[in-house]
């Protein structure tokens, strides 16, 4: 397995983990203030709760996921123009060159 890959893999399931340990804690403090509720409610009311966290969680990383996708795309675009600009120039430099080269010899 390439090393690269079980990085990402590894820090994608702690950054999970994390999401979860999180929408838990989030729906026990939104149920902590409901102390009138029974406990079976309340505690079906923090599972609720944790899964709409983790669905919004999981909805800004795939929106953050498709925006990092568009702007390597647009950034590659550039960098290829740039890179067929700078590749112009050189070629136009030595025709210079070798064209001024072509007049001193010929001049001589």
């Amino acid at each position: 397995m390439d090393l690269r890959a079980f990085h990402n893999e590894v820090e994608g399931h702690l950054l999970a983990a994390a999401a979860h340990e999180e929408a838990h804690a989030a729906a026990a403090r939104f149920t902590a203030g409901l102390a009138w509720l029974p406990e079976a409610q309340r505690v079906e009311l923090q599972g609720r709760f944790a899964e709409e966290h983790l669905a919004l969680a999981r909805a800004s990383w795939q929106l953050t996921a498709r925006r990092g996708d568009e702007l390597r795309g647009e950034y590659e675009a550039v960098y290829r123009r740039l890179r067929a600009r700078l590749l112009a120039g050189l070629l136009l430099g030595i025709a210079l060159v070798v064209a001024a080269d072509l007049v001193v010899l010929v001049s001589a």
